[in-house]
């Protein structure tokens, strides 16, 4: 029955949070700084966990490939196939989801504990639409912008040690990744980076707005709307692949 009650919440947030913005200029600021926290503040740690995540992938591939009728140019073909439609979209949103998602709902819930949302609704704005929608917003745009740039990293990072090992050259790693290549495979990946982003956004704002007590509830909702993002996420990931591969 709880997971009714908060599903019906959640819908009801919502539906006011995609209502017109109080003010143009508010929600351009906000949406601006929020494409900043949420794109500039995360290419760092993207930046490293997919460059290890492709130098992995390419290392374990070739472990696994030990017979010398394989091609070594299937190693570029797995690793690229691998990265654009799993370990980009999926893992490094996982990751976007620890960072971003404890933000957003701490942000909000120590707004929501410090009585400033009680405040903006005292003074006739609508709070869910003027804190949430921003980050929304900004999340279905950046995000996406940072799984291609994990896949690219992704590759990058594969290349790179099968140079640097003598596992395969750059060419043969080029050379598979292209022959197996699928334009639908890079739609699907953006697919569910659009669906990731939405859920990690809502949700996460949804934890930190419905926050009764204090800061430990604040670390709480933070604790939550991680842990929640994550299983909608691989729940997602399930669907998707279900009903589009």
């Amino acid at each position: 029955m709880r997971f009714f009650y908060h599903f019906g919440n959640y819908l009801m947030l919502l539906q006011r949070v995609f209502k017109k913005p109080e003010s143009g200029s508010l929600f351009r600021e906000s949406f601006v700084r929020s494409c900043w926290d949420i794109g500039i503040g995360s290419a760092g740690i993207v930046a490293i966990v997919s460059l290890f995540t492709g130098m992995v992938t390419t290392v374990q591939t070739a472990y696994q490939l030990v017979a010398s009728f394989i091609p070594k140019t299937t190693i570029g073909a797995i690793v690229s196939d691998s990265s654009i439609l799993e370990l980009a979209p999926t893992i490094m949103t996982l990751v976007l989801a620890g960072k971003i998602g404890s933000n957003i709902a701490s942000e909000i819930g120590t707004m929501k504990v410090s009585e400033q949302i009680d405040a903006l609704e005292v003074m006739g704005v609508n709070s869910a639409s003027f804190l949430i929608l921003p980050k929304i917003c900004a999340a279905i745009i950046m995000i996406p912008l940072l799984v291609v740039f994990a896949e690219i990293l992704c590759l990058v990072g594969g290349i790179l040690v099968g140079d640097i090992t003598g596992i395969l050259t750059s060419d043969e790693f080029i050379q598979g990744a292209r022959s197996t290549f699928m334009p639908f495979t890079f739609y699907f990946s953006m697919i569910k980076a659009f669906t990731y982003s939405f859920f990690i956004a809502s949700v996460a704002s949804y934890q930190g707005y419905n926050i009764t007590g204090g800061a430990r509830e604040v670390g709480e909702a933070s604790t939550k709307a991680v842990v929640y993002c994550c299983v909608i996420i691989l729940l997602s990931d399930y669907i998707l692949a279900q009903l589009l591969l």
